[in-house]
């Protein structure tokens, strides 16, 4: 059996061999955006390249993501490195698709270049020897939850059930044997420093759409319904209950209007809005669910329009295996120092790596390797070697203690882990989530 130190110094080799590789697909995929379920491109370019490295390819998965099986050939737990194949869209930001406004204002593109550098690592045969069990390395679409409507055409489609791309890889069956899951997301907390532990919100989506009667604005506004003004009726409302709202839930609500009418000389009849409602916890995210739903109805009471409230699953709170965190922590400083090692605090974003969280041992640490605001226009992985190079090499780092001496730790974690719910629970629980009702005085 190799000594386990000797497995990682070949993995950091075979690696240092093909930094300029890694990073120039990270680049690549930077200058090609695409957002949810929309990731053509770029998922042929990480097919090709799992392809090219002799891993077991699986394509078109929740339509638009990619796996590649590395096998040990001898049996033990079974690991999941993911990473992001989706953008935002933020027209301005510097990389932006020019007819899109898709731009990678989220640092998923690095997400990628890391998790190809951990199979790189691995592939080493000297490094494939002395390890047990598998990975899968999972390119999942749409972990930005937006364009909800478009998302909604392809549940009505038959083409997916959830919106998030991890969550239709639940679905699927692709999490039903795995052990440990893992990625590493981009920061900027602490520059030149890996994040390890925290926690993040969960949410569900809601569109919504008020209908009016169209009639001519200026000659007889009397005779129609206007939706624009139900709408901001309906804000105004949700505006007012913010001071209900709990601190210790962390609750989030961001209605943005997709649809404001027509015509300017025309009664608005047709008005949408997009939202998200965000909370620590399950019961906190109902509670504030059932707010905003009843403050969307008072918008359409007031004006005599009607109400479609349409609310769809989103993702789960995160919640990450200390255990886990503790292990990668030793490899992460072994790379930067531990004085570079940061505790994370409670996000109030949502990710769908929380849904997978909820049912295998988890982590997710940042990489805090950018400059500008998450989701914003200046928002830019300065700093390639941390964010990819040894974001990946920590990752695989970990790998290897997890799959080393016939798994045992791997096996260790995975048994002890106390999942919050098996993968026919999560199921359940999602679908119970989504409801679509329409409200009219």
């Amino acid at each position: 059996m190799s000594d386990r130190s000797d497995l990682k110094s070949s993995f950091n080799r075979a690696i240092n061999g093909r930094v300029e590789e890694l990073e120039r697909i990270a680049r690549d995929i930077l200058d090609h955006p695409e957002s949810g379920f929309r990731e053509v491109r770029t998922a042929k370019l990480v097919a090709d390249w799992f392809s090219e490295n002799g891993l077991a390819l699986q394509t078109g998965v929740a339509k638009t993501g990619v796996v590649g099986t590395y096998d040990t050939g001898r049996p033990g737990p079974h690991i999941a490195v993911m990473g992001e194949l989706d953008s935002l869209i933020v027209p301005g930001h510097y990389h932006a698709d020019p007819d899109s406004g898709a731009a990678h204002a989220c640092g998923h593109h690095a997400q990628i270049g890391a998790m190809l550098t951990v199979a790189t690592g691995l592939l080493d045969e000297s490094v494939k020897k002395g390890l047990s069990g598998r990975v899968s390395f999972m390119a999942t679409p749409a972990e930005e939850y937006i364009e909800l409507e478009y998302r909604e055409s392809l549940r009505e489609n038959g083409e997916l059930e959830f919106f998030g791309g991890k969550q239709e890889f639940i679905r699927l069956g692709h999490f039903d044997d795995v052990d440990i899951a893992m990625l590493t997301h981009t920061g900027s907390e602490t520059v030149g420093t890996f994040g390890v532990g925290g926690s993040n919100n969960g949410m569900i989506g809601k569109t919504v759409q008020y209908i009016g009667k169209a009639a001519h604005a200026g000659g007889s506004p009397h005779l129609g319904v206007n939706a624009l003004n139900a709408a901001q009726i309906g804000l105004a409302a949700i505006h007012a209950q913010r001071e209900t709202f709990r601190d210790a839930d962390t609750v989030r609500v961001h209605p943005i209007i997709t649809r404001g009418g027509d015509a300017v000389n025309s009664v608005p009849a047709d008005v949408r809005i997009e939202t998200y409602v965000r909370a620590s916890n399950v019961p906190a995210i109902l509670g504030a669910s059932e707010k905003i739903d009843r403050a969307l109805r008072a918008g359409a009471l007031a004006t005599g329009a009607t109400v479609r409230i349409q609310t769809a699953p989103g993702y789960l709170p995160a919640r990450y295996d200390l255990r886990l965190v503790d292990l990668y922590r030793h490899n992460a400083a072994s790379l930067i120092g531990d004085d570079n090692i940061i505790e994370l605090h409670h996000g109030t974003g949502c990710t769908d790596v929380g849904d997978v969280s909820q049912i295998v041992s988890t982590i997710q640490p940042t990489a805090n390797a950018t400059s500008g605001n998450g989701h914003g226009v200046d928002y830019l992985v300065e700093d390639y070697e941390l964010a990819v190079i040894k974001a990946g090499k920590a990752m695989g780092l970990t790998v290897i203690d997890l799959l080393v001496e016939s798994g045992a730790k791997g096996a260790q974690i995975a048994d002890s882990f106390n999942a919050p719910m098996t993968v026919t629970e999560y199921i359940t629980r999602m679908r119970g989530f989504r409801s679509d009702t329409t409200f009219k005085d």
